[in-house]
């Protein structure tokens, strides 16, 4: 029994489709990191402060109560992952992205606790970082992160150009206006500098003087502009390589549900939550339902 409240507990917080709770859980943590990083930018405006710091303080106290809760019951939680090594689980979630960033949204109160000195705008920055909590139950960063982490090779491979360029231009710039300008293009460093701020915003911020400098800034720019075509196809590519994953898992969903060829409430619910998760709409779940039930009529 004490395995299964711990199965059902950890379903729950990870926002399993097949427990109904999970839902609820997702709203009130989403609520209460909402509110927190709300507090935390408001309390940040000296004539707010001065009048509701109590309130914040208070607010401060609460929530930690409320994230240490959490972090504490989903290390409880996780030995139900691995029930003959518990603590594997739970080793994988602390030291986990998400379960550093569980650990961080508490530290801040401990730290002010203990060494009171320290400067309260580092505190406040890191309480900042609950905001990441939400990335937990946002698909849409989710799939984010999956896509980068799945096309890291591509982004390897233009970062690679983007730095070999950045040296290039930063060279030419280099030899072109380093006597005419020495301030800021003395050294290849200070043009190095100047070539990324280029390439990533389109202009340096320090209009060329030479000829030489003109054509170099131009291609540079236009160079800003190829790079950033490349890194938009390389993400567009891998959120339509993510989206194909999520159909076919959904669409083994499906082909479990119809296999027997009754669908139950709770095979129902599971499918509706696997829609909202997936981000899929009404449209593409109804093509699927007919591309299933056809391959089920083809093979009998």
């Amino acid at each position: 029994m004490f395995a299964l409240s711990q199965k059902t507990t950890m379903e729950i917080l990870d926002g399993s489709p097949a427990q109904p709770l999970s839902r609820y859980a997702e709203w009130l943590i989403s609520s209460v990191v909402l509110i927190n990083c709300s507090a935390v930018i408001l309390d940040s405006v000296p004539e707010v402060h001065a009048q509701y710091k109590d309130f914040f303080h208070e607010l401060e106290f609460w929530s930690v109560m409320f994230f240490t809760f959490e972090y504490l019951i989903r290390v409880w939680a996780l030995g139900a992952k691995n029930p003959q090594q518990p603590w594997q689980g739970r080793r994988e979630y602390m030291f986990s992205a998400f379960g550093l960033v569980d650990f961080f949204a508490t530290m801040p109160y401990y730290l002010h606790v203990f060494f009171p000195l320290l400067d309260l705008r580092i505190l406040r920055v890191l309480r900042l970082l609950r905001i990441l909590k939400l990335s937990k139950y946002n698909s849409a960063l989710q799939d984010l992160f999956t896509a980068v982490y799945s096309e890291r090779r591509a982004f390897g491979s233009a970062a690679f150009l983007l730095l070999i360029a950045t040296i290039v231009s930063a060279s030419l710039m280099h030899f072109a206006e380093g006597h005419a300008q020495p301030q800021h293009f003395g050294s290849i460093p200070h043009a190095i500098y100047w070539s990324i701020v280029t390439i990533t915003s389109g202009f340096g911020n320090v209009e060329p003087v030479t000829k030489g400098g003109e054509v170099i800034a131009l291609l540079t720019g236009f160079l800003g502009v190829c790079m950033a075509a490349i890194m938009t196809g390389i993400v567009a590519s891998a959120f339509a390589n993510q989206m194909s994953r999520k159909k076919a898992s959904y669409m083994t969903q499906l082909r479990q549900v119809l296999a027997d060829g009754v669908v139950s409430d709770a095979e129902r619910e599971t499918l509706k939550r696997l829609q909202k998760q997936f981000r899929l709409s009404d449209t593409e779940v109804q093509t699927m339902m007919d591309q299933a039930a056809m391959a089920k009529g083809d093979n009998p």
